[in-house]
């Protein structure tokens, strides 16, 4: 089950599951983008469902969860990818902003990670969560702040709902992207863009394929002694410890 499937990485997310084997529920808040996802899904060989929800709506999360298990008979793996934001400095926002930004960015991953423990992977006893944070939320992001603090939240959440699901032999685990060429990268002003480049150690943005590869990796059985860790793909941007 991918969150935020349509596009960017998380679509990039769910066709790389989808060649390595897995079935994939597509959520996404645009019931055509996800709609669009599942189909790439199929037609690489694997059962696929496109779920129209909105993250930060609880009813609407438990409800996806349920069609995907009634579907597919159990969830095996989460990815709580869905996220947003808009630059901007911290005293040009209100509440409003602040509000949105939580409930997408945090509130979406208690969602979704909520009702898929409880619905399918404590009683299967078994299952790999993996959560799209950011290296903003390790290191701070100027323009970003409220953003920073929701996947500042992201990460606690990782590591204490690593430690309590353990015992069920579930792993969670996060991965931070660096900046990554999606729409959202590319409506950046020029000079943005090339400024992070310059920052970047391998001088480029990571392609979305590229993180995928290592959510897959912590959603596969090659992580089954990983749990509640930290995984910054950024092309050595950041070098958090």
């Amino acid at each position: 089950m991918v969150t935020g499937a349509g596009q960017g990485i998380g679509r990039a997310i769910s066709l790389e599951l989808a060649t390595r084997g897995a079935d994939v529920a597509c959520c996404d808040l645009n019931h055509e983008t996800a709609l669009a996802a599942a189909k790439e899904v199929g037609s690489i060989g694997r059962k696929s469902l496109a779920i129209p929800v909105d993250v930060a709506d609880h009813r609407q999360v438990v409800s996806a969860v349920e069609q995907a298990i009634s579907e597919f008979e159990r969830i095996d793996i989460l990815i709580n990818n869905a996220g947003w934001d808009i630059i901007q400095p911290f005293m040009d926002t209100q509440p409003d902003f602040w509000e949105k930004v939580i409930s997408i960015n945090l509130k979406g991953v208690i969602h979704f990670s909520h009702a898929v423990l409880e619905k399918s992977m404590i009683q299967n006893q078994q299952g790999k969560i993996v959560n799209i944070a950011s290296d903003a939320g390790r290191v701070g992001s100027t323009g970003e702040t409220v953003y920073a603090g929701a996947k500042g939240g992201v990460i606690a959440f990782t590591k204490s709902l690593a430690r309590e699901v353990a015992r069920y032999k579930i792993n969670v685990n996060c991965v931070c992207p660096g900046p990554t060429d999606t729409d959202l990268l590319r409506r950046q002003p020029e000079k943005i863009r090339e400024a992070l480049e310059r920052a970047i150690p391998f001088r480029r943005v990571a392609q979305p394929l590229e993180i995928a590869h290592a959510v897959v990796f912590l959603a596969s059985s090659l992580s089954d002694y990983i749990t509640g860790q930290v995984l910054s793909v950024s092309g050595g941007l950041t070098m958090a410890g």
